[in-house]
């Protein structure tokens, strides 16, 4: 199986109201590369908040649907479903890995190749309701995820 192996360049775009806001730390996201009539893929990553946050929308050029997805097991059968917020508690770690959470990229326009980037961009909430979006350029090299080497 190819993997794209993406390390993570972050840039959080904030509104006025919350320029004070912590920084989310991205490490080790990759994305699964495709083949030529595949049209969805899974991105991967570990995420820290310094404080609590809620990942309520992700999104990327790429495709016109991006969603969080969780695997888990149900009396005895993998399933997956959709989420529509994933919490980011503060200081502790979010894993987004196969098996796990993890960004479904869907309807790809085209296929995501070995070495492409591919842009993310989450919307993250506060507890006051208020609103950020971090953007995840990340570029890409051939290979498996740190993890798997």
């Amino acid at each position: 199986m190819i993997h794209a192996v993406l390390s993570a360049t972050l840039a959080v775009a904030l509104s006025p109201a919350l320029a004070q806001s912590p920084a989310v730390k991205v490490d080790d996201a990759w994305v699964r590369a495709t083949v030529s009539q595949q049209r969805s893929t899974g991105a991967f990553m570990q995420m820290t908040a310094e404080k609590p946050l809620k990942i309520v929308a992700v999104s990327s050029p790429l495709t016109p649907m991006v969603e969080i997805h969780e695997m888990k097991m149900e009396d005895g059968v993998m399933k997956m479903r959709a989420v529509d917020v994933l919490p980011l508690p503060a200081g502790q770690l979010v894993e987004l890995k196969p098996g796990g959470f993890h960004v479904m990229l869907m309807g790809l326009k085209a296929p995501v190749k070995v070495g492409e980037t591919v842009p993310l961009t989450f919307t993250l909430e506060d507890a006051a309701g208020q609103r950020s979006k971090l953007e995840v350029q990340a570029r890409g090299r051939a290979g498996l995820p740190r993890a798997m080497q």
